[in-house]
């Protein structure tokens, strides 16, 4: 299973950004998935995540109310709509899906991870 994520780019802060995330081939099963972030000399940490059926999506708390995640349809597309963005949202974006839930959903045991998009937000 392979990811694509693509949106990222320099913006201002409080600006707006929307990455996407595909994988790349058809296929009918679907996946939980989920955006984490990694910042330079950090951990990578969750950002948000969404389950396969798009009924339910999961937030960081220093994210709730600016960023959105959605799922528009049944397929293995995402979306994360940023806005509000701050400096300390600048990092590497990743996009991951899952093969099942397990207990450490939506914080971990994500199994196929995209190649990262680069979010820079200038002050």
């Amino acid at each position: 299973v392979q990811l694509q994520a693509s949106g990222g780019g320099l913006v201002q802060a409080g600006g707006s950004l929307r990455l996407s995330c595909a994988i790349r081939r058809r296929t009918s099963r679907m996946y939980p998935m989920g955006w984490f972030r990694q910042a330079p000399r950090e951990e990578r940490q969750f950002v948000a995540a969404i389950t396969w059926t798009g009924g339910a999506t999961y937030y960081a708390d220093s994210v709730k109310g600016r960023f959105t995640v959605s799922r528009p349809g049944p397929e293995n597309t995402i979306y994360l709509q940023m806005n509000s963005l701050r400096v300390e949202d600048t990092a590497i974006y990743y996009c991951a899906a899952a093969e099942s839930y397990t207990q450490n959903f939506p914080y971990g045991d994500f199994d196929y991870w995209g190649q990262g998009t680069q979010v820079t937000v200038s002050s």
